[in-house]
């Protein structure tokens, strides 16, 4: 073997073992960013099947623009989420989402305020859960992010392609006449690796609400004015209902 292939072939070897720790490391960062945003999708789905249909069912008791908006002020939820004004005033959709409960109570009123506070205490539960995932979340965006940074502390992709360059020397290989500096720095851009979006970017943040027990009177209050607002509205009545698909 003479100097110039054995020089051609520690040159090889460098290289390789360049790439290989560079697209190892790519290969892992993109399968957590992956399992990273799936589980951002679950979770979106999850908040709507939980959150939002609890959400809803409180806004088809409550009913009035302004009982909602106390709802919010007294829960420090603020923004009113899946909040839709034409859903509170749908008959038919008061049915679907309310039908299939057991509505115990001596009284209208009582059917309504069981039900209001049940879906309340199921609504906390939920957030509660929500808020341990989204935590959970944050610390996988967060720890891909530091990976990353980590791996370029460690590896500098320009300097990595300028000793690349200068190992192909005049060998006619593809990094031996420089590019110029817009293709420079395009493959650069390609090389990087750039951490997903926080999840606060890409999910809600929910505030904890307070436990009923903490609460319970105003709660009620409120239910109560929806009731009295609504004289002719019995879950009694949605029990039985037959809904057509």
């Amino acid at each position: 073997m003479t100097m110039e292939d054995l020089n051609k072939l520690l040159a090889f070897e460098v290289k390789k073992e360049i790439a290989d720790r560079y697209f190892g490391f790519r290969r892992i960062i993109e399968e957590d960013t992956s399992h990273y945003q799936q589980n951002i999708i679950n979770q979106a789905l999850k908040l709507e099947k939980t959150i939002g249909l609890e959400l809803i069912r409180i806004y088809v008791l409550l009913r009035d623009e302004a009982l909602i908006q106390r709802f919010f002020l007294l829960t420090g939820l603020g923004e009113t989420l899946f909040h839709d004004p034409y859903v509170n005033q749908s008959p038919t959709i008061r049915q679907r989402v309310l039908s299939g409960f057991d509505f115990p109570g001596l009284t209208r009123k009582w059917r309504l305020r069981n039900l209001f506070l049940f879906l309340y205490d199921s609504l906390e539960t939920d957030i509660n859960e929500y808020r341990e995932r989204f935590t959970a979340l944050a610390l996988d965006q967060e720890t891909i992010k530091e990976e990353i940074e980590l791996f370029y502390r460690k590896n500098d992709i320009s300097g990595i392609m300028l000793f690349l360059r200068n190992m192909d020397g005049d060998s006619g290989g593809l990094l031996a006449t420089p590019p110029n500096q817009g293709g420079a720095e395009a493959i650069q851009d390609r090389m990087r690796l750039t951490p997903p979006n926080p999840v606060e970017k890409l999910l809600p943040l929910l505030q904890a609400i307070p436990p009923s027990r903490d609460i319970k009177d105003q709660l009620k209050a409120l239910i109560n004015e929806a009731a009295d607002q609504q004289p002719d509205f019995d879950l009694k009545d949605l029990k039985d209902l037959k809904i057509a698909p």
